[in-house]
């Protein structure tokens, strides 16, 4: 099984995105599914990665080496930004398997749902949190001295978060945890 998870950015997002999904097919019995972030062509952005003429570009480049499609982008705080992906997915999933996810708030939720907060962080209130990046990521990769490391510590972060997916699941309900529950459906 192939599998391209197409970013809105693949610089920094590729260190969160493949460890996770990853992960997710390994724990729904695929662990020889081979996953790939999308970095030909680099959206380079929300605006971009929410475009059918680009997300067309990539299938049409890729169909036929790839099986499942997933797009996943920040929702920074747009409530309205899954019925863009209703959207999408209902166009280009009559072609080929595509799913589409938003992380509430941002990518780094997700990661830092599957790592020790720092003292005195609450997860209710890192979640709820629209900045997340600048507001937690980046002061824990800092703190933790990785923030030197790809991705601005993105890569070792990404890797320790996919080990444990269960806790993002359950602290990412309505979002992670519908992703996995669609990636399990799959794999059935």
């Amino acid at each position: 099984m192939r599998v391209l998870v197409i970013p809105e950015d693949f610089r920094n997002d590729q260190y969160i995105l493949k460890p996770l999904v990853t992960r997710l097919f390994q724990e729904s019995g695929r662990k020889s599914a081979r996953v790939v972030v999308c970095q030909d062509p680099r959206l380079g952005g929300i605006g971009e990665a929410l475009k059918s003429k680009r997300i067309a570009e990539i299938i049409d480049r890729y169909e036929g080496m790839i099986d499942i499609f997933i797009l996943c982008v920040d929702r920074d705080g747009n409530t309205n930004r899954r019925m863009q992906l209703n959207r999408i997915e209902k166009q280009f999933g009559q072609k080929v398997i595509f799913l589409a996810e938003n992380a509430w708030e941002e990518l780094e939720t997700w990661l830092l749902a599957g790592l020790q907060l720092l003292p005195g962080w609450r997860w209710s209130v890192v979640r709820a949190e629209v900045d997340v990046k600048e507001r937690y990521f980046e002061p824990l990769a800092r703190e933790r001295n990785l923030a030197h490391h790809p991705g601005g510590g993105r890569k070792p972060l990404g890797k320790e978060a996919a080990s444990n997916v269960q806790a993002i699941r359950k602290k990412c309900p309505d979002d992670f945890d519908v992703l996995a529950g669609r990636i399990e459906t799959l794999c059935r």
